[in-house]
């Protein structure tokens, strides 16, 4: 499903941070799991979980607003002109909404994909509120079977985990062989730690954090049983050799919040 739509506007960065937490309080609260279940189903982006989306990201993911912010200014200084910027997971658009808002003085072409079709209706949606001259091409498929042409920016956020582990290797090979030189990955993820004692550690403040957001016992425990084996999360030094295997040379961490990491990658 492609759809093309242009996206511009006059609103600064900070305006549009703004409007995304008012569109939080307006969003209906996430109680996907509040209610004790017989059996748990594995986590599916389905209309209901879009529908509370927002509020489920702000609550489950840490520096969350800070992380697509920094993202959409790193998008703003490497964006080449006549390239591509691809948004693989772009789920409901906030990222992008704020990429369209940096880049409004520019002409360029981005590519949003999501696998979850109430997703890309609803960023459809919202590209439709706006009256907007530049590009975005709304895509309903799968990460592995979109081709990676022309890109001078590649942004990943919290969707690799969710592909199949045999298949993570040769998407970010694609990435690179598909970026212009001096093009960037950015790429982020809930993580794993190879040392139990830390692993552990993560995971309870990572527990207390959503318990801290209003999270009862009973929708951590379901929402956990949900996610077991649907997000399968790597190490940082997995993630490190894929990205330097794949022929990226600089990476970094930008970012890190216990097991929640953001990773930078330039091709030279």
């Amino acid at each position: 499903m492609d759809f093309m739509h242009s996206c511009t506007s006059s609103l600064n960065i900070i305006e549009v941070c703004r409007i995304i937490f008012l569109r939080v309080e307006k969003m209906k609260k996430d109680q996907v799991f509040a209610d004790k279940k017989v059996r748990v189903s594995p986590f599916e982006f389905n209309k209901e979980v879009a529908n509370v989306f927002d509020d489920m990201l702000h609550r489950s993911v840490p520096f969350y607003a800070e992380t697509i912010k920094r993202q959409s200014q790193l998008t703003a200084q490497y964006y080449q002109e006549g390239s591509r910027i691809y948004d693989l997971g772009c789920s409901h658009g906030n990222l992008g909404m704020l990429i369209l808002n940096q880049l409004r003085e520019k002409r360029f072409s981005m590519v949003a994909v999501d696998s979850s079709k109430p997703m890309i209706e609803k960023y459809l949606k919202r590209l439709e509120k706006n009256d907007n001259t530049q590009k975005v091409d709304l895509i309903c498929g799968f990460l592995e079977d979109i081709q990676i042409k022309n890109a001078s920016v590649v942004l990943i956020n919290l969707t690799l985990q969710f592909l199949d582990t045999e298949k993570r290797d040769d998407l970010i090979k694609k990435i690179y062989q598909g970026m212009n030189p001096n093009g960037i990955l950015v790429l982020t993820e809930k993580t794993v730690h190879a040392a139990k004692m830390l692993d552990d550690l993560q995971t309870k403040f990572y527990k207390t954090f959503k318990v801290e957001n209003g999270y009862s016992q009973l929708e951590i425990s379901q929402k956990r049983d949900a996610l077991e084996k649907v997000l399968i999360p790597d190490t940082l030094e997995t993630h490190r050799n894929r990205i330097l295997n794949a022929g990226f040379t600089i990476f970094d961490i930008w970012l890190k919040w216990f097991n929640f990491a953001s990773m930078i990658a330039i091709k030279k």
